[in-house]
């Protein structure tokens, strides 16, 4: 929860506009009937298009559901806060999924 909390904090300081709800359950964040009872205020109503997991476990765990169950496109996992871009990718992973990484690496080194 704390690494959570944080991610928000940091998020909301270098965007400042943008709609970011912040520690919610998942299904308050992907639902729009369950936001409306679970977080009255809602900046995003249930129409989440992030997600951020408070671990590498946790986010390998969500991204593959949203990927398999949700027919989403699913990039990831996407690493942060280290000195030059590094990313990973599965075994079980696609042509595809290697395409969008390489361009999302590439995106992180500036290119």
């Amino acid at each position: 929860v704390d690494k959570v909390q944080q991610a928000t904090r940091l998020a909301r300081e270098q965007l400042p506009g943008t709609a970011i709800e912040g520690e919610v359950q998942l299904d308050a964040a992907i639902v729009p009937r369950v936001a409306r009872q679970k977080i009255a205020d809602s900046q995003i109503d249930g129409r989440a298009n992030i997600l951020i997991f408070p671990g590498l476990e946790a986010g390998n765990i969500g991204y593959k559901l949203a990927q398999r169950f949700g027919a989403a496109t699913a990039i990831g996992p996407i690493l942060q806060g280290l000195r030059h871009p590094a990313n990973d990718l599965s075994r079980g992973c696609s042509s595809d999924d290697v395409y969008n990484l390489i361009a999302v690496t590439a995106l992180q080194a500036g290119g």
